[in-house]
């Protein structure tokens, strides 16, 4: 199917969407704070640059956009113009994600990852979300997934 727009627009559609500080990041940041946890945003020094770095809890969150990081959720489907670009950004991506939990892991972080689809679920997602997370923060466990 083609492109319902031509190549310049998309160009310019696609190059205004954000790497950090999107809604899912707004949405968890803003109800973490709120329950008074303290957090560094996008710290460089680390692996996979986490989104939120909570150094007192030895903890670091991912929030991931279900279709950059090719989660497999309602909301994600494969693009069907540019297959090849869209394959091998996607499972770059992937790859990616994959390395830097295990660099965090075995230097003893906990690692907590977020996908949007959890936070855009019915029933109250984004509230069920933070409170689960606020408690994963508390515990000791090592690692935790929230996904629809």
């Amino acid at each position: 199917m083609a492109d319902v727009v031509d190549q310049v627009t998309r160009s310019r559609m696609m190059s205004g969407i954000r790497g950090k500080d999107t809604k899912p990041e707004w949405i968890v940041r803003r109800g973490l704070h709120a329950m008074g946890f303290r957090f560094r945003l996008h710290v460089r020094d680390l692996p996979g640059r986490p989104d939120l770095v909570l150094p007192r809890y030895n903890a670091v969150i991912f929030i991931h956009g279900c279709f950059w990081h090719g989660h497999n959720c309602r909301l994600f489907r494969w693009p069907a113009s540019r297959p090849d670009f869209w394959r091998e950004k996607i499972e770059g991506n992937r790859q990616r994600d994959v390395r830097a939990l295990y660099d965090l892991d075995s230097t003893g972080w906990r690692i907590a990852v977020v996908w949007e689809c959890a936070l855009r679920s019915k029933g109250g997602g984004m509230e069920s979300v933070i409170e689960r997370l606020a408690a994963w923060l508390k515990s000791d466990s090592s690692s935790v997934e929230f996904k629809e």
